[in-house]
């Protein structure tokens, strides 16, 4: 869109209601054409400049946050380790004989593929985990967890959240209080060995605590968090925004950067936690709560000193009071 456009808007309606504002400027010059089918006498016109986004309202900017695609398309790079076959293997890449005794090429540890070293550095980033591949559900990268599954989400998310959501939201201090540590471990191991098939219901594990503990300790294993390490710098820089509207347009800017399958587990469990919210009068927990609790979970600073890292709890806890208090304009 160039820096400013002029468009012609009768003097009685020269001051237009930001609720008639959405989308974008544009829609305001169509809404007038078709409230004027007839253009009146000249006299009754007036100029008036509509400027860039950055110049826009408060509302209709926070409306356009929502028009642009928020992440880019996104492979899965292979998971490639140097291997030793048994038996005579050919290069899954080029179709060529693997030769040696020993360390013949590589083997992608997530979809299996069989290339040589070379020809790994060549391969397109398209791996589809496999499941017979994929041993754990904690601890294993999200998207690899997510592909292999062929979901959008990680079903440990999906189905604790559910169980949350189904008997627990009123529960005083949910998510702030711990489960016992002993019963966390063992939904943990029942996610790993059983899946979707694990066993999280009431009848089994009563207490609602174990199972946002659970939900908790997924997040702080992931080897990526789920603000990855390369999107980090810039959810920061956006915390520390003083202008509300430039801190939401950061915040959306930094969203780009995440994998899609980052993305939309973070979009899923925003909204849940705007459920926590939303039952505060029983449960007690209120967006900067919830922002104490996850903060450090959902995001760790790269390779920073210690010093470093505990400044930056502060803005970490604010980005997630952030995310869950405009969770409807973000995502």
């Amino acid at each position: 869109m160039p820096s400013s456009e002029w468009c012609l808007v009768p003097k009685g309606q020269a001051e237009v209601k930001e609720q008639g504002m959405v989308a974008s400027a544009l829609g305001v010059r169509r809404k007038m054409m078709m409230m004027s089918p007839q253009k009146p006498p000249a006299a009754l016109w007036q100029p008036i400049k509509i400027f860039a986004c950055s110049q826009l309202t408060s509302l209709v900017r926070r409306a356009t946050l929502k028009e642009s695609q928020r992440t880019p398309k996104y492979e899965k790079v292979h998971n490639f380790k140097v291997h030793t076959f048994r038996g005579p293997h050919w290069c899954e890449y080029c179709a060529n004989f693997m030769w040696g005794l020993i360390a013949q090429g590589v083997k992608c540890a997530d979809c299996g593929l069989n290339v040589h070293k070379q020809c790994s550095r060549v391969v397109p980033d398209d791996c589809k985990p496999d499941l017979k591949h994929v041993k754990k559900v904690f601890s294993c990268d999200l998207t690899t967890l997510v592909k292999a599954h062929d979901a959008q989400r990680p079903m440990v998310v999906d189905m604790c959240i559910r169980e949350i959501e189904e008997r627990g939201l009123k529960s005083e201090g949910l998510y702030r209080i711990s489960g016992f540590s002993e019963l966390i471990e063992d939904v943990k191991l029942a996610f790993d060995r059983d899946g979707e098939k694990a066993d999280i219901s009431v009848n089994t594990y009563e207490d609602i605590n174990v199972i946002t503990g659970a939900l908790k300790l997924y997040f702080r294993d992931l080897p990526i968090p789920l603000i990855t390490y390369d999107a980090y710098p810039r959810f920061l820089e956006a915390a520390k925004l003083t202008d509300a509207d430039e801190r939401l347009e950061a915040l959306h800017e930094a969203l780009k950067l995440l994998p899609p399958a980052h993305c939309e587990t973070l979009r899923y469990l925003m909204a849940h936690l705007k459920k926590v919210t939303q039952n505060e009068k029983d449960n007690l927990m209120n967006a900067e709560n919830l922002g104490i609790v996850f903060g450090p979970t959902l995001m760790r600073a790269p390779d920073l000193d210690a010093m470093t890292a505990l400044n930056d709890v502060r803005y970490q806890r604010q980005l997630v009071e952030l995310l869950i208090r405009n969770e409807d304009v973000l995502f």
